[in-house]
């Protein structure tokens, strides 16, 4: 295979190996240099493929001069694929910074189709709204994850997050905290490895389905949370918040009222108390 100079964004397997693309494999092969996100990790798969390329180390802590090095790489006419552990690089991955510069200095960047969790996981969910966010990993303290998810909760799309074992069931807790326990949750564990497992139920049911059995909190997770229905309280919670806010109680309290006198959720009615309030 010919390769012009260029930097190559190229996805690999989440864990079969057999998902790795024929031109991936072929890019791997033909380029000088690869930089990868742990060279450790991704020297076997190198070698596996047959690829002799170099390895130039690529992590979160020194994206920047990695960039650096390979922009030197390119400079001198030669090729570099970018790599991270498992999936497409610069998706909850390091490589953005390194494709943003190589950019920014005036050369190529070709990126290949391949595997991602998040895709991966959404074509298998059942989840039907037509339009999804992808947020990746929720912070790890617990104010910051439950400011985020109140940011998120009146959202009609379906949201996907990334989530490590160690942290699973402290995520899963404040989705439903967050959500409440009507809205479907699908867990997408250990994508195309040995132990796959897919599973859907109401955020009411996710952590006594996770507690169940000590093996469902192991490996790497994808949870898909249904979206917010765009016509949940047919106006009603608005109207009362109106009337609320106008009387000039706080925001919070105004929220818990309405959920009180409607039915409809908390947090999504604090969400356009804030919303109004904002506008006037």
């Amino acid at each position: 295979m010919t390769i012009e100079s260029a930097l190559y964004v190229v996805p690999t397997p989440l864990g079969n190996l057999q998902d790795m693309s024929l031109r991936a494999v072929e890019v791997l092969k033909a380029v000088p240099w690869v930089a990868a996100e742990d060279t450790r990790h991704s020297q076997p798969l190198l070698r596996h493929f047959g690829s002799g390329a170099r390895l130039l180390p690529a992590h979160q802590h020194n994206e920047e001069q990695a960039a650096q090095g390979v922009i030197d790489k390119l400079a001198a006419g030669e090729a570099v694929a970018l790599v991270s552990d498992a999936g497409t690089p610069a998706v909850s991955d390091p490589g953005a910074r390194i494709v943003a510069r190589v950019r920014e200095a005036g050369f190529k960047v070709v990126p290949l189709p391949g595997a991602c969790a998040a895709v991966t996981a959404l074509s298998a969910s059942g989840l039907m709204a037509p339009h999804f966010l992808f947020y990746g990993f929720l912070p790890a303290k617990a104010g910051q994850r439950q400011k985020e998810l109140e940011a998120l909760a009146a959202l009609p799309y379906t949201l996907v997050f990334y989530e490590a074992p160690h942290r699973v069931l402290e995520s899963v807790e404040a989705l439903a905290a967050a959500f409440g326990p009507e809205r479907t949750i699908v867990f997408a564990r250990e994508l195309t490895k040995l132990f796959e497992t897919i599973h859907a139920c109401p955020l009411g049911e996710a952590l006594e389905w996770l507690q169940a059995d000590a093996n469902r909190q192991r490996g790497e997770f994808v949870l898909l949370v249904e979206g917010a229905p765009e016509d949940a309280d047919d106006g009603a919670g608005e109207r009362v918040l109106r009337l609320l806010l106008a009387e000039g109680l706080p925001v919070k309290q105004c929220a818990k009222l309405a959920a009180e006198i409607t039915g409809a959720s908390k947090n999504e009615l604090y969400q356009k108390a804030l919303a109004l309030k904002d506008a006037g």
